[in-house]
This record gives C-alpha cells, structure tokens and sequence, in this order.
C-alpha cells in the first residue's frame, strides 16, 4: 500500500517494551515482551511520518515467514515497496504497518485488531487456493537497533504452514517470488543479499519452527 502523508501506525513505547530487558536481534518464544506488545493499552496508534524518526517508540510490523516443503517463499523489495530503505533487498518476511481500520471498541490496539490488520495486508499481497494456508504461529519477536530502520520497529515473527507451493504475488512491489531452502538462503551469496530481518530469522530458523506458538493465554516467562 502507498505511504499517506497522514497515515497512522500501531506503534508501542520502547521504554515499556524493554522494561523486562532490551535484546538486539532475533528472540524466539519472546513470551513476556509478546504479552506487553499485544495488550491494548500499551498500543497507540501513531503518524507514520513522525514515528519513522522517534526511537522513543517501536512500530510493530507482522514478519510472516510462508513455508511449504522445507522450502521459504523469499521475494525481491521492488521500487514501489513503501520502505525506501529495503528498496531492492530479498526478504523471507511479509506482512507490513497495522492501521486503525482494523481497531475497534471491543479490539482497540490489541490482538485481535493486529491479526485482522495481518491477514488484510498478507490477501492484498498474495493470492493462494482455498485451504491451502495450515497453520499460524507467532515465534518470536525482531529487534534491530543497528540499522536506522531498524530503530523504530519491531517485528513479530509468525510462520505459516501451507499445504501448497501455488501462491501468487498481487503488489508490483514484489519481484521474483519463488520458494528456496533454508540452505540455498544461508548460502553466501544470496545471504548477503537478504534484508537484516531475514538474516536474523535464518540464523535462528531450527529454534524458531521448534516454537509452540505464543496464544495470550500462556503464562509469561
């Protein structure tokens, strides 16, 4: 979706986040720091514009990672990608900004409102056959304050089991999806060319398909 001068994002105060300790990279299980995250109080609902240069606060970004076979969907950010610092960078990750349309009195910054907002922006992306996404599981959690970018979001890392491999781009902004190996990623030379968050999330890809799934109701660690 285009960038509007006046669009607003969930975004979440660092300082809360990382009361219970900042980590810098990828975490798998993240329980404490999901739970924070995802309860509505702690969600505002920020202009993106404002919040792309306030460290002060983390917007939160789904990271869903499609794979089918033993095999990830990997894809290249093409020049209509709204993120002009991952412009022509390959990624495993997709999924984007949640916005207040999908908030509501009864799910106003919440979990609820997030998975809604989630599975809006994954059908504006891609298309696939009735039935044949499996499963989704929230793994883990993304911080990377090395990067500018990096600096003010947060990603929540799913994985999607699908039960086909037919999946259809649907945005411009994505160039050559195909479906690779975790070994065909780490390779050197395609690695380089991945985005940081998918690095994170290759390096810890055994811990992260090992993860449960965090539901709310878990107990916090």
């Amino acid at each position: 979706m285009p960038r509007d001068e006046k669009e607003r994002v969930l975004a979440v105060e660092a300082a809360g986040l990382f009361a219970r300790g900042r980590f810098q990279g990828c975490l798998p299980g993240a329980s404490p720091y999901l739970h924070y995250l995802f309860e509505p109080r702690h969600g505002r609902y920020l202009e993106r514009a404002l919040a792309e240069d306030d460290p002060a606060w983390k917007q939160v970004i789904p990271y869903v990672l499609l794979a089918h076979a033993g095999r990830l969907l990997s894809y290249q950010r093409g020049q209509a990608s709204g993120e002009a610092r991952l412009r022509a960078l390959v990624s495993i990750g997709w999924g984007g900004h949640i916005r207040p349309e999908d908030a509501s009195l009864f799910a106003p910054a919440g979990r609820e409102s997030y998975l809604r907002a989630m599975e809006r922006e994954l059908a504006e992306e891609l298309s696939w056959p009735a039935g044949a996404r499996r499963s989704d599981r929230i793994v883990g959690l993304i911080n990377d304050d090395s990067l500018p970018v990096g600096r003010v979001h947060i990603g929540v890392v799913h994985i999607w089991e699908m039960s086909s491999g037919e999946v259809e781009k649907r945005e411009r902004k994505i160039v050559s999806p195909r479906w690779l190996s975790p070994e065909e990623l780490l390779a050197a030379e395609m690695f380089e060319r991945l985005e940081t968050w998918s690095q994170l999330c290759l390096r810890h890809w055994p811990e992260l398909q090992a993860q449960p799934g965090w539901s709310p109701s878990a107990a916090c660690d």
